[in-house]
């Protein structure tokens, strides 16, 4: 079987897309029957990668077609010629990572993973390029797709309400794994000097409306306490405000933004954190609690979406719009060292639950069945 796996957001600055196709690409090449890749380091019209040496390529495999200029990338991949597979090297399979939908494949059958559908329940929390950019992928996958991973139960019954036209016997769900875990570095990296261990809290995430900082920032202000919260991940849209709030707050001394950190600073902190506190508003999966389990730290999350699929019983749940839902269940995750403990011991029995190997099992079987069955609506 030869797969054109889409590799285009495994870069070096990784986020949930690229972490997925990332474990997902290397369990499938590292599983009893690995197929023979053909890697596309910049793929759609979405997202463009500079650097495409530093993404994802198991065992060296074959790379797909480059593009100097985005705009080549750009005209390729939205106006597919005559020679489209030929120069997507032949593959059996095409397998979208990023929300871009390709059309255009005869033979080629599509297999496409759905993230979350975010941008149509909220369009506030993104861009107007990122939402259209969205819809026109996740939209023409419900037309196109062959086979359909979805990473929740969550986000796969989302997909269904919305597109009900589509097979259901062409989805699976395909739950995310840690790259983390016991054997990672302890040691307290240079840039984190200061940050005493055990007494943090932390959540991680792109600084976005969407991950509900600003809520978690209100709940640390009623919390009480004298535990800073560390804020670990990249800037985001439309949060130009952030330090303004923290000023507002009187948290200035209690609040540290590290910005994007790399993998040995995140699981230094999320193995020694008081607390990880992930009160996100919206997730198809929700990968850094999972992360957070899996380096055993107790977790608070939201009750929405995907996330309590996620914990499994293993964590805090609050109300995300409520900041003293939130508060509250700091408050007890601080002032009692037993719970604290039993969510440590339950996070760790929760996160062995999933693994990259057990998702690659998942897409071989969507593979073979997307090749087995007649493709949906052949580009001509």
């Amino acid at each position: 079987m030869r797969v054109g796996f889409d590799v285009s957001q495994t870069g070096a600055g990784k986020t949930g897309c690229g972490y997925l196709a990332h474990g997902l690409v290397h369990a499938l090449a590292a599983g009893p029957q690995p197929p023979d890749f053909v890697c596309y380091p910049q793929f759609g019209d979405l997202f463009w990668e500079p650097a495409p040496a530093s993404c994802a390529r198991p065992g060296g495999g074959a790379l797909g077609p480059m593009f100097k200029w985005l705009d080549s990338s750009r005209r390729f991949w939205r106006n597919p010629p005559q020679d489209f597979e030929a120069r997507l090297g032949d593959p059996d399979i095409v397998h979208s990572n990023n929300f871009f939908c390709p059309k255009g494949l005869g033979k080629a059958r599509l297999v496409y993973t759905l993230h979350d559908l975010s941008f149509l329940t909220n369009p506030e929390w993104s861009t107007e390029q990122n939402r259209v950019g969205c819809m026109e992928g996740v939209f023409r996958a419900s037309l196109l797709a062959d086979a359909l991973l979805a990473n929740s139960q969550a986000t796969l019954d989302h997909f269904l309400r919305v597109f009900p036209h589509f097979p259901r016997e062409r989805a699976w769900v395909m739950h995310l794994a840690s790259r983390f875990g016991p054997g990672c570095p302890s040691e307290q990296p240079k840039r984190l000097r200061g940050v005493e261990p055990g007494k943090f809290w932390l959540s991680v995430g792109t600084i976005e409306p969407r991950k509900n900082q600003v809520r978690l920032v209100e709940a640390l202000a009623r919390a009480g306490g004298s535990a800073p919260l560390v804020l670990a991940g990249g800037k985001g849209w439309l949060m130009d405000d952030m330090a303004r709030l923290v000023a507002e707050l009187g948290l200035g001394s209690r609040v540290r933004l590290t910005g994007y950190v790399g993998d040995a600073e995140l699981a230094w902190l999320y193995a020694n954190c008081l607390g990880f506190v992930y009160p996100s508003l919206f997730e198809g999966f929700g990968l850094p609690v999972l992360e957070a389990m899996s380096l055993g730290a107790p977790v608070v999350t939201s009750n929405v979406s995907s996330l309590p699929e996620v914990a499994g019983g293993a964590a805090l749940l609050a109300d995300p719009l409520d900041p003293e839902s939130i508060a509250e269940a700091m408050r007890r995750l601080e002032s009692d060292p037993e719970l604290r403990a039993a969510l440590s011991r339950r996070s760790l029995e929760r996160a062995a639950q999933f693994g990259w190997d057990k998702a690659a099992r998942v897409a071989s079987e969507a593979y073979k069945a997307a090749l087995s069955l007649p493709k949906r609506n052949p580009a001509p």
